[in-house]
């Protein structure tokens, strides 16, 4: 089962109970990649209602909760590993597929049992609080900032994305940025930070959406926006966007599996999450990483990394 929303064990406020029930009403209903907002909302029962606490994940379950990153949805790996996981260890998988930033948040709460996620700094960070454990590299691909064909800021083929946002910002082009704490929208603010630039104003959108949506606002509003590779792949077709800048060495894009950590919370399912993440990193699923796409592509979505370290990519 897949939701683009949060899901938790425990009592929440009132809009983590909907998310919640959406969730399991997806789980029950069969796998589903539809966004919770195309979803007709149940009725939202108090926090402190029955409806409101998620049921813990028993011991020796086979549910497993995998947060992540939309790039991994929307690219359509997911599609590839997590049935393949799911058939060779028996564990039925139910995906949250948000913002890295939200996704290190469903693990601080101890809400989700892994996570795939594209956010170093934050990640770090979730590890050295204690919330997360055995982080390690499973994949990388890049970001390329695509916009408009008419290039109204000019910045084709520039070799440096700080230069590409400053003249954006100097044009006062239209950018079109996520806005969702995720792992792009932190590399986004990191740009702009590096510019000196404080991004405000009528030419500058937040969406607070997904990768592909966030994409598709860009497409219709003539826009620029930074991108992962694999998204942009996936979806380049239904888009009136060019690929502008690509050869920034900075735009690299590493992804990490993180199990979340049972000493914090002992109701994870943390047999689970051991269970996926050396999945991830084993021969067949790197295998399937470093296919998944060429046939359709031509090329690469995500460059295995399984047995490397971050160093070994220069981070």
């Amino acid at each position: 089962m897949t939701t683009q929303a949060g899901a938790s064990r425990r009592a929440l406020p009132v809009i983590g109970a909907v998310i919640v029930a959406a969730a399991l009403a997806g789980c029950a209903g069969g796998a589903s990649s539809s966004p919770l907002s195309s979803a007709a909302a149940p009725s939202a029962p108090t926090a402190a209602s029955p409806e409101a606490t998620a049921m813990a994940t028993p011991a020796g379950s086979k549910d497993l909760i995998l947060a992540t990153t939309t790039s991994t949805q929307d690219s359509g790996l997911l599609d590839v590993l997590v049935p393949a996981f799911e058939e060779a260890t028996g564990y039925s998988v139910k995906t949250v597929a948000v913002g890295s930033g939200e996704a290190l948040k469903l693990g601080e709460e101890g809400n989700a049992d892994v996570l795939l996620v594209h956010s170093p700094a934050a990640e770090k960070e979730l590890v050295a609080a204690g919330y997360g454990i055995d982080r390690r590299l499973v994949m990388h691909n890049s970001y390329l900032i695509v916009g408009p064909s008419a290039d109204p800021a000019k910045i084709k083929d520039m070799t440096s994305a700080v230069d590409a946002f400053t003249a954006i910002a100097g044009t006062e082009s239209t950018f079109v940025s996520r806005g969702d704490e995720s792992g792009t929208h932190t590399k986004e603010l990191g740009y702009w930070k590096k510019a000196e630039i404080a991004p405000e104003g009528a030419w500058y959108i937040e969406t607070g959406q997904g990768m592909a949506a966030t994409l598709r606002v860009a497409s219709e509003k003539a826009g620029y926006t930074l991108t992962d590779i694999a998204t942009w792949l996936a979806t380049q077709e239904q888009l009136d966007l060019e690929s502008l800048v690509t050869d920034d060495p900075s735009l690299l894009n590493p992804y990490h599996v993180i199990q979340v950590n049972p000493e914090k919370f002992p109701k994870v399912n943390a047999a689970g999450g051991n269970a996926f993440a050396d999945f991830l990193l084993s021969a067949e699923a790197q295998a399937m990483i470093g296919e998944f796409g060429v046939d359709e592509f031509g090329q690469q979505l995500f460059i295995p990394d399984g047995g490397k370290t971050d160093a070994d990519l220069g981070l």
